[in-house]
């Protein structure tokens, strides 16, 4: 759980803002809804798969925009 230490004089608004965005950074959010449900070992599995094949082909789209030959 990330902690957030209010200064003095600092008010609510910007510490709770302060807060939510160390629970995004640490990935709290993602976490909570991941396990919001039980997933299936084999749907598990195909969704990993399916995100890695997404990752593998930004990246190689992102290789491919920056080695064009001009």
């Amino acid at each position: 759980m990330p902690k957030i230490i209010a200064r003095e004089g600092e008010s609510f608004q910007v510490t709770l803002r302060k807060f939510k965005k160390s629970c995004e950074k640490a990935g709290l959010l993602s976490d909570i809804k991941k396990n919001n449900y039980y997933e299936k070992p084999s749907v598990e599995r195909r969704r990993k798969e399916k995100e890695a094949r997404r990752k593998a082909l930004k990246l190689l789209r992102k290789q491919n925009r920056f080695n064009k030959n001009f």
